[in-house]
């Protein structure tokens, strides 16, 4: 593996490359920025982004590195979630001047991809999600937003159709374009009429060893925000009675604690080597939300421990319902995000667990590894070397 790797950054090597990525913070610890620490590790590339406050941090991997950065990163409590400046992004991300370099490599969730870049330029796109804001989750911002009624709601959907307006624009700047799963694929399709290569992001399996005895509670590992439907998982394990453990944090924490009964417990924000742990000893790992791919969902596999998840979205590619896959069932599908659809689908589970093989459950999640991730992001750069002969 590593020979191979080796081979095609041999093809590149006198090419110079910028990695944009849209902001790096302590918080900001998704799946984009694994797929960021990935690229890096196998790119010799300068780093930009909106915003940069991991340099300064002394746990980071990136550590004391140059990263270029906008005006954004001097703005007032940027540190704490730059989207807050939400009409100026677009701007300054355009403001990064990278007319140095021979290919810009962008990993973009709202506004990385809309870099300038020049006609001599090869520009690859990592999209994990065409920006959210703009499109599927524009009424729930509104919703949310105290600037989603009255005049100021008006403003904010104004604000909402000219980021509309850019976001497609800038899409027109991108050469080649590569989703996280076939759901963002066809999102991007949707939004950019622009087909996109699919490369599923690294799961860092090695670091979530396989546990064969489960005890007796369910899980779930989320930010507690609207759209990932936690309040759905309480509502459905208080109708049920069943032990749930909650891990995580967030704008409806308060909410879900107020409807929790006595059999759900609420631990909030949890370092990795606790999270692990619950991750493998929980009897299923409990998901209501519609992610473009769903990093956890993996996870919770690599542990032995079996999926219960909403049948939309990334998780149709990750988990493999064990009612129609018997002996490579991965978990359990519940196709309505509402109270009945769940409580359902943990009974359905309840009668097919011992059907479902943890050490399989490992041996599929090891097809979205790091190693896996590398070698298909590197073998796609070099396709589109070779499709620009005159970067060589």
């Amino acid at each position: 593996m590593s020979d191979y790797i080796f081979h095609l950054l041999k093809l590149t090597v006198s090419l110079k490359y910028a990695l944009v990525h849209e902001w790096l913070t302590p918080k900001a610890t998704g799946g984009s920025e694994l797929v960021v620490q990935e690229i890096l590790n196998h790119v010799d590339a300068d780093l930009y982004a909106l915003i940069d406050f991991e340099s300064s941090n002394s746990e980071s991997y990136l550590y004391k590195r140059q990263i270029g950065t906008t005006f954004l990163q001097h703005f007032p409590y940027a540190r704490n979630g730059v989207q807050k400046y939400l009409p100026l992004l677009p701007l300054a991300i355009e403001q990064l001047d990278l007319r140095q370099y021979d290919v810009i490599l962008s990993s973009s969730h709202a506004v990385a991809k809309g870099v300038l870049t020049t006609p001599d330029q090869l520009h690859i796109c990592y999209c994990h999600s065409p920006m959210r804001y703009a499109w599927d989750l524009t009424f729930d911002y509104l919703q949310q937003s105290k600037l989603g009624s009255g005049l100021p709601g008006w403003l904010t959907k104004h604000l909402l159709h000219q980021l509309r307006q850019w976001d497609v624009l800038s899409a027109n700047r991108v050469d080649y374009f590569i989703a996280n799963s076939q759901h963002t694929a066809r999102r991007i399709w949707r939004c950019y009429r622009r087909e996109a290569a699919v490369i599923y992001p690294p799961v860092n399996v090695e670091a979530f060893p396989l546990f064969l005895q489960k005890e007796n509670f369910y899980l779930t590992v989320s930010r507690l925000v609207s759209y990932k439907q936690v309040s759905l998982i309480v509502q459905a394990f208080n109708k049920l009675q069943l032990p749930l453990v909650i891990i995580g944090t967030g704008s409806e924490m308060e909410k879900i604690r107020q409807i929790a009964n006595s059999n759900i417990k609420i631990l909030g924000w949890q370092p990795d080597d606790v999270v692990k742990k619950y991750m493998a000893q929980a009897r299923a790992f409990v998901y209501a939300a519609c992610e473009d791919f769903g990093i956890a969902l993996v996870e919770a596999q690599a542990c032995g421990t079996p999926v219960i998840a909403y049948g939309a979205g990334g998780a149709l590619e990750t988990v493999q319902d064990v009612r129609s896959h018997k002996e490579q069932g991965t978990g359990i599908f519940f196709p309505e995000q509402t109270v009945a659809a769940l409580t359902e689908a943990v009974e359905k589970f309840e009668m097919y667990r011992n059907a479902i093989n943890p050490e399989y459950l490992r041996s599929h999640a090891t097809q979205f590894s790091p190693q896996v991730f590398a070698q298909r992001y590197l073998d796609f750069l070099n396709k589109c070397h070779k499709n620009r002969p005159y970067l060589e």
